[in-house]
């Protein structure tokens, strides 16, 4: 059986009532986790520890979380008031940590359902958000990576053109895969807002609701947007459902033409948040 479960955050407790709700087996079964396994919440070294016991029965992406740790680390970030990074940052396995990450993925497609974080652009199709994907994960995983995280934040360039080159095309990438929420028809990214939907600045949408994306007939699955809730379509899965924020931690079985639900609820101290 195959599980998508939505952002952790550090809610290690939750993810392991979620997998007792499930009856996990990791002979049987595989967990597709949707980036955002770490921090906010209280015990983002023992979330890492449970997933890289699962090796082989576990498919992790990352998001923009899962960044952020790599780029505190590097020394080129400084820590935010409310990460709770530091019992990873002082494990006696701290490079271990950090490299099993950097071999985790930014967008994957299984059982029929394309999976990032955050969303994808209007113009990318499935195999295009794949390659694109796939840029990133090859720098992540090489020696270039100290370079990029020093440039990778920043919202430019804001509209997305397939002939950018360097760190402004790969900084674009990781924006649309792991930060994206709303945006125009053209691409061109809005990074500022993290309200509900319905707050869509003017000339913009969903990136999930433009009429005519070119994933439209793919199913997709993402997480990063907690203000959503439960979106459960044929062709569309959002499934952070705010654990961090005293929500519940989702799972939805995807295998076999299933679509079973399956959530716990969560008691998390965070003060209510975006994602």
């Amino acid at each position: 059986m195959h599980y998508l479960i939505g952002d952790l955050q550090g809610c290690c407790d939750a993810f392991e009532r979620l997998l007792a709700e499930l009856d996990f087996s990791p002979s049987r079964d595989h967990i597709h986790l949707l980036g955002d396994l770490v921090n906010r919440g209280p015990d983002s070294l023992g979330v890492l520890r449970c997933l890289r016991d699962l090796e082989g029965s576990a498919t992790c992406l990352l998001g923009n979380h899962d960044l952020h740790l790599l780029a505190v680390a590097a020394g080129v970030k400084r820590p935010n008031r409310k990460d709770t990074l530091d019992a990873i940052l002082a494990d006696e396995d701290r490079e271990g940590w950090l490299a099993w990450l950097r071999q985790r993925k930014l967008a994957d497609l299984d059982q029929g359902w394309l999976m990032v974080h955050a969303g994808v652009l209007p113009q990318w199709d499935t195999a295009k958000t794949l390659a694109l994907a796939a840029e990133v994960e090859d720098l992540l995983r090489g020696p270039e990576l100290p370079a990029f995280l020093q440039q990778m934040y920043g919202n430019h360039p804001a509209r997305w053109q397939d002939d950018l080159q360097g760190l402004d095309r790969l900084r674009a990438i990781v924006n649309v895969l792991t930060r994206i929420r709303f945006c125009a028809a053209d691409g061109t990214l809005d990074l500022e807002t993290k309200d509900s939907a319905e707050a869509a600045p003017p000339g913009m949408r969903p990136w999930f609701e433009h009429p005519h994306r070119a994933t439209a007939a793919q199913p997709i699955a993402f997480g990063h947007w907690s203000t959503l809730g439960l979106i459960n379509r044929p062709t569309l899965l959002a499934i952070d459902t705010g654990c961090i924020w005293g929500g519940a931690l989702t799972a939805v079985r995807v295998d076999g033409g299933r679509r079973d639900v399956v959530q716990v609820q969560c008691a998390q101290a965070q003060a209510p948040g975006k994602g």
